[in-house]
């Protein structure tokens, strides 16, 4: 029995054609020749080379193929690559090369032989060691099965070592087959050690040989391949000028590369397998800088800054440093991947990327991707032209009678340009070419790695979207305000709240209140009852000298234009950011901040803050042309309708006109406040709130606790009369109290932290407990399929295609929205506001929904057990 029409076998070499059919479900017969005058078999006197061209061509009982056509070849003989994804590389693989070594045919032998012709893979077979070693060495196959059931005839560990020592195996599968045991299952330690990758315990059976095969090329052999792949990307490092350094989870140096052996001095033996802090540091750094680095690729973030770094001699070398964490197994930090550049190179590389070391440098996010703390320079310029233009564009500013404080900050950089060394002259070049951009905190996502839900979410939530000029315009329709049903138009009374609707509310200081519990408790109306108690504790309504009759015809109007058929944008949500607002305002530091007039207005901005919201983004209105968006010019279309239309219900009615008793300045300035809180919401300034939050008010109080440590340290040496019980800033004329004061309180931070305050309820669910935060994440979704339905029905442009409900995987849509936009505001103003709880949910909510997307689920909650 043979193993197909198409195989020519002789003492020296068996070949095997391929697939004749796919329909072939068993070995077919076929004639075997022997080649003539060797002494004995499978033992030829000079073995010839491996090559189908010197094998004697056997038509197959089709007579279409010969044991020249290899497998993995169409009829025109072009071969059909594979496709292989490697991270960002993408392979192509040859179909796969098998070499069969049995000494002698048998239903084993047949059994992969018709597997392999199945399979479309090409395959060869030899009966002797010498012929495998002769034919592996010329055609290195992926995979090498050796009959290992018969040590008579040759030695199979011998032979596995011998392929071993040919350069080429390395990426080579090898496989023994072996009996099958009578007794005791036998130790693979003496294959192992032989080099055998793997065993396959004899069984004749043709699929178990298929299925096997095909396991092997998806498993092990498809491994390989991509091992093999890896010998790129370190050709890649070994030929960088940049000086590259990885370490393992641990700090332990794993690699160098050459560059940096040359920059820094050592040999590469002399560093791997070192812990990196085994190895001298700089003095030059600021004493905090290696901590500040730590804290930040510890958390999975990327660090890039300015580094001075010790070489070898001694001497100190100021690096460009960016520091990677890779995430690995188990979505744990498995290592590290530090890029060096010394800063006197900088000006040889066409783009270069610029940190501020007193910045406290920048941390990003792994995934990846936070492009909008990742400042990219422009080609140097050294030239004598570019130095004519500087001086040339310095004159022009001075020459302005009218200073903005940019045009300050330019005149500044350009006066120290004209005393400074070149490459800081270049690298000042760069920072004007940084700030003469419009959209300073607008982040710059990557267009190729870049996760397609993040892409998604920031393009649709810091978008006004693409104009349309089809004259196929979405109008929103034309509606007068809702009037507040009769059977609701009765005014309650904080006192006649019914007592089921009370006794839900009996938590509502608490951060894990229930608000759905409320929203079914009031029939869909939870705006009005939570509104009514918490204007109540805050005194609201003694603020704004208002009877409480008009408080609550006001809420009950707000919220009967809520859309109560939006499944997230509804009085619900409102509530929701009403509550998380309160509680803000409840937090200690936040209440030093802010006076009376400040919290009514973040009171009032909650409640308003999405009022008439018609379930769409600002991009879905800008692409249709709805009236609305042509009404605010496609800016901040909805956030605008949301504060005019809340001040025209106000106003209009006497009845619900809660500022009537409020004198002209004090309503200016509450209406402005609420407008401005209002407009912070809108997505497309998120980074700029909070970039300015932190460089005004996060870093300033740290810089204020951390000098007041300093001083209690002193305090031992402090003069006379002063001792560890006395306040050291006061030995010293300076109080840090009035310096936190004067950053909490002063005009533009109060501002700053009232925006702060309502970004952060207003997607504050991430923070919520799990199955509140589930519930959201759930209507949220609901609303943005609902969209791009919509956007599908009408011809208009997909805002964010992957929120298509047929193929979206919410897990991942909530990781990435944590990921760029959540983090990083929750731990400013957790720093801020001291918010524990919170940051605890947000901890246990990603791990939630990790463990779903880890498990390739799309939806809210696992499948039921």
């Amino acid at each position: 029995m043979g193993c197909a029409s198409s195989i020519h076998i002789s003492d020296r070499v068996v070949y095997h054609s391929g697939k004749e059919s796919e329909d072939s479900h068993s070995p077919q017969q076929t004639n075997t020749t022997q080649h003539q005058g060797n002494p004995a078999s499978g033992l030829p006197l000079k073995p010839p080379s491996c090559k189908e061209s010197g094998q004697k061509k056997i038509p197959s009982e089709s007579g279409h193929r010969t044991s020249e056509q290899q497998s993995g070849e169409t009829t025109s003989g072009k071969t059909t690559l594979t496709e292989v994804q490697f991270g960002p590389m993408k392979l192509f693989k040859d179909p796969l090369q098998v070499l069969l070594v049995f000494a002698k045919e048998d239903s084993q032998s047949n059994g992969f032989c018709w597997a392999c012709e199945k399979a479309n893979y090409r395959c060869s077979m030899v009966r002797t060691p010498e012929y495998a070693l002769e034919c592996f060495s010329e055609k290195h196959h992926d995979l090498v099965i050796i009959d290992n059931r018969h040590s008579r005839h040759f030695d199979a560990e011998a032979l596995c070592r011998s392929i071993r020592a040919v350069n080429s195996s390395e990426n080579t599968v090898i496989v023994a087959v072996v009996k099958r045991p009578d007794r005791e299952e036998a130790s693979v330690m003496p294959l192992i050690n032989a080099g055998f990758n793997r065993r396959y315990v004899e069984n004749v059976n043709l699929m178990a040989c298929y299925n096997e095969l095909l396991q092997l090329e998806h498993g092990e052999v498809r491994a390989q391949f991509k091992l093999r792949a890896s010998n790129a990307i370190f050709t890649a490092l070994e030929q960088s000028q940049d000086a590259i350094e990885i370490t393992s989870e641990d700090q332990i140096i794993q690699y160098v590369n050459p560059a940096y052996e040359s920059i820094m001095g050592y040999q590469q033996g002399e560093l791997v397998g070192k812990e990196i802090i085994e190895v001298p540091k700089s003095e030059k750094n600021k004493p905090d800088l290696l901590e500040t680095i730590n804290s930040c690729i510890r958390k999975g973030k990327e660090w890039q800054g300015i580094y001075y770094a010790k070489k070898k001699n001694g001497d100190n070398i100021q690096q460009n440093v960016k520091i990677t964490p890779v995430i690995g197994q188990g979505g744990k930090i498995r290592h590290y991947v530090s890029i060096n550049r010394p800063l006197n190179d900088i000006n040889k590389s066409d783009r270069v990327q610029a940190e501020s070391q007193t910045d406290i440098q920048s941390c990003k996010h792994k995934d990846r991707r936070k492009g909008s703390l990742d400042v990219k320079s422009i080609t140097s310029r050294g030239s004598d032209g570019s130095s004519q233009r500087r001086h040339s564009s310095m004159a022009r500013i001075h020459s302005m009678t009218i200073e903005a404080p940019i045009t300050k900050v330019i005149n500044i950089i350009n006066q120290a340009q004209e005393s400074s060394p070149m490459p800081v002259a270049e690298a000042l070049d760069r920072v004007l070419e940084i700030l003469r951009t419009t959209e300073l905190y607008s982040p710059q996502l990557g267009t190729k790695d870049e996760d397609p839900h993040t892409s998604n979410l920031v393009g649709g939530l810091m978008t006004d979207g693409l104009r349309r000029l089809s004259g196929n315009e979405y109008l929103l329709a034309t509606k007068q305000p809702h009037h507040v049903p009769s059977h609701l138009a009765t005014p309650l009374s904080l006192n006649d709240i019914p007592p089921r609707i009370a006794q839900t509310m009996e938590n509502e200081d608490s951060w894990d209140f229930d608000i759905f519990s409320l929203e079914a408790a009031t029939i869909k109306r939870p705006l009005t009852f939570l509104g009514l108690k918490i204007f109540s504790r805050f005194g609201v309504c003694e603020f704004l000298n208002c009877p409480e009759a008009t408080l609550r015809s006001w809420l009950q109007v707000i919220e009967a234009n809520y859309h109560s058929s939006n499944s997230y944008h509804n009085s619900t949500h409102a509530a929701d950011v009403l509550h998380a607002t309160a509680y803000f305002l409840s937090k200690e530091r936040v209440k030093q901040s802010l006076d009376t007039i400040d919290e009514v207005a973040a009171l009032i901005a909650a409640t308003v803050h999405d009022i008439d919201h018609p379930g769409r983004t600002n991009s879905f209105l800008c692409n249709a042309g709805s009236e609305l968006a042509i009404l605010y010019n496609d800016t901040a279309v909805l956030e605008s309708h949301h504060a005019a239309l809340a001040f025209q219900l106000t106003i209009r009615d006497d009845k619900t006109n809660i500022f009537k008793h409020i004198e002209r300045n004090e309503y200016r300035s509450l209406r402005q406040a609420i407008i401005d809180m209002v407009l912070a919401t809108e997505m497309t300034k998120h980074f700029e709130h909070v970039n300015k939050f932190v460089n005004s008010i996060n870093k300033p109080l740290a810089a204020v606790e951390e000098n007041g440590k300093k001083k209690y340290q002193e305090a031992d040496n402090a003069p006379a009369g002063c001792s560890r019980d006395t306040d050291a800033g006061s030995c010293e004329g300076s109080s840090d109290e009035e310096t936190v004061k004067g950053v909490l309180t002063s005009p533009e931070n109060r501002i700053l932290i009232k925006r702060m305050l309502i970004k952060c309820a207003d997607i504050s669910n991430p923070c919520r407990p799990l199955e509140l935060c589930i519930e959201w994440a759930g209507r949220i979704s609901e609303e943005y399929f609902s969209q791009t339905d919509e956007e599908k029905s009408q011809g208009l442009p997909v805002v964010m295609p992957v929120f298509d409900r047929s193929t979206c995987s919410i897990p991942k849509s909530q990781i990435s929205f944590i990921d760029y936009f959540i983090t990083d505001m929750f731990d400013a103003w957790d720093a801020f506001a001291d918010l524990p709880n919170l940051m605890q949910h947000l901890d246990n909510n990603f791990k939630y929904w990790k463990g779903l997307d880890d498990q390739k689920l799309h939806t809210l909650r696992p499948p039921p057990e």
